[in-house]
């Protein structure tokens, strides 16, 4: 029985989620709110259920667009992904692909 607790813990103790924080050229106003900055959080596979990975990493506006209200803080609509300034889309679309490249790949790079 400790094994089973122990698995249970450990589970339910999820690792903290990679961020990338970018300025928005023309904030997202929502009411008397004010979004100057997004966070960008790291996908996760859940995240990502019905895209097209390959679209993402082509920075499909569509794809992105549909990703970004799942991975971003605050959390954003899609209406309001769709109003976003293109180079702010941008902006977006270069963290999260930067998040689906493999870190052996970015360690090669570096070298």
């Amino acid at each position: 029985m400790k094994q089973a607790t122990e698995a249970t813990t450990t589970m339910t103790e999820a690792p903290a989620r990679a961020r990338a924080s970018v300025q928005l050229q023309e904030p997202i106003v929502r009411g008397a709110q004010r979004i100057e900055t997004l966070a960008i959080l790291r996908p996760r596979t859940a995240d990502l259920r019905g895209l097209a990975l390959t679209e993402l990493l082509q920075m499909k506006a569509d794809t992105v667009a549909a990703v970004l209200p799942r991975i971003t803080e605050p959390s954003i609509l899609r209406h309001e992904v769709d109003a976003m300034d293109p180079a702010d889309l941008l902006a977006c679309a270069v963290e999260v692909t930067g998040f689906l490249v493999p870190k052996a790949v970015t360690a090669s790079q570096a070298e």
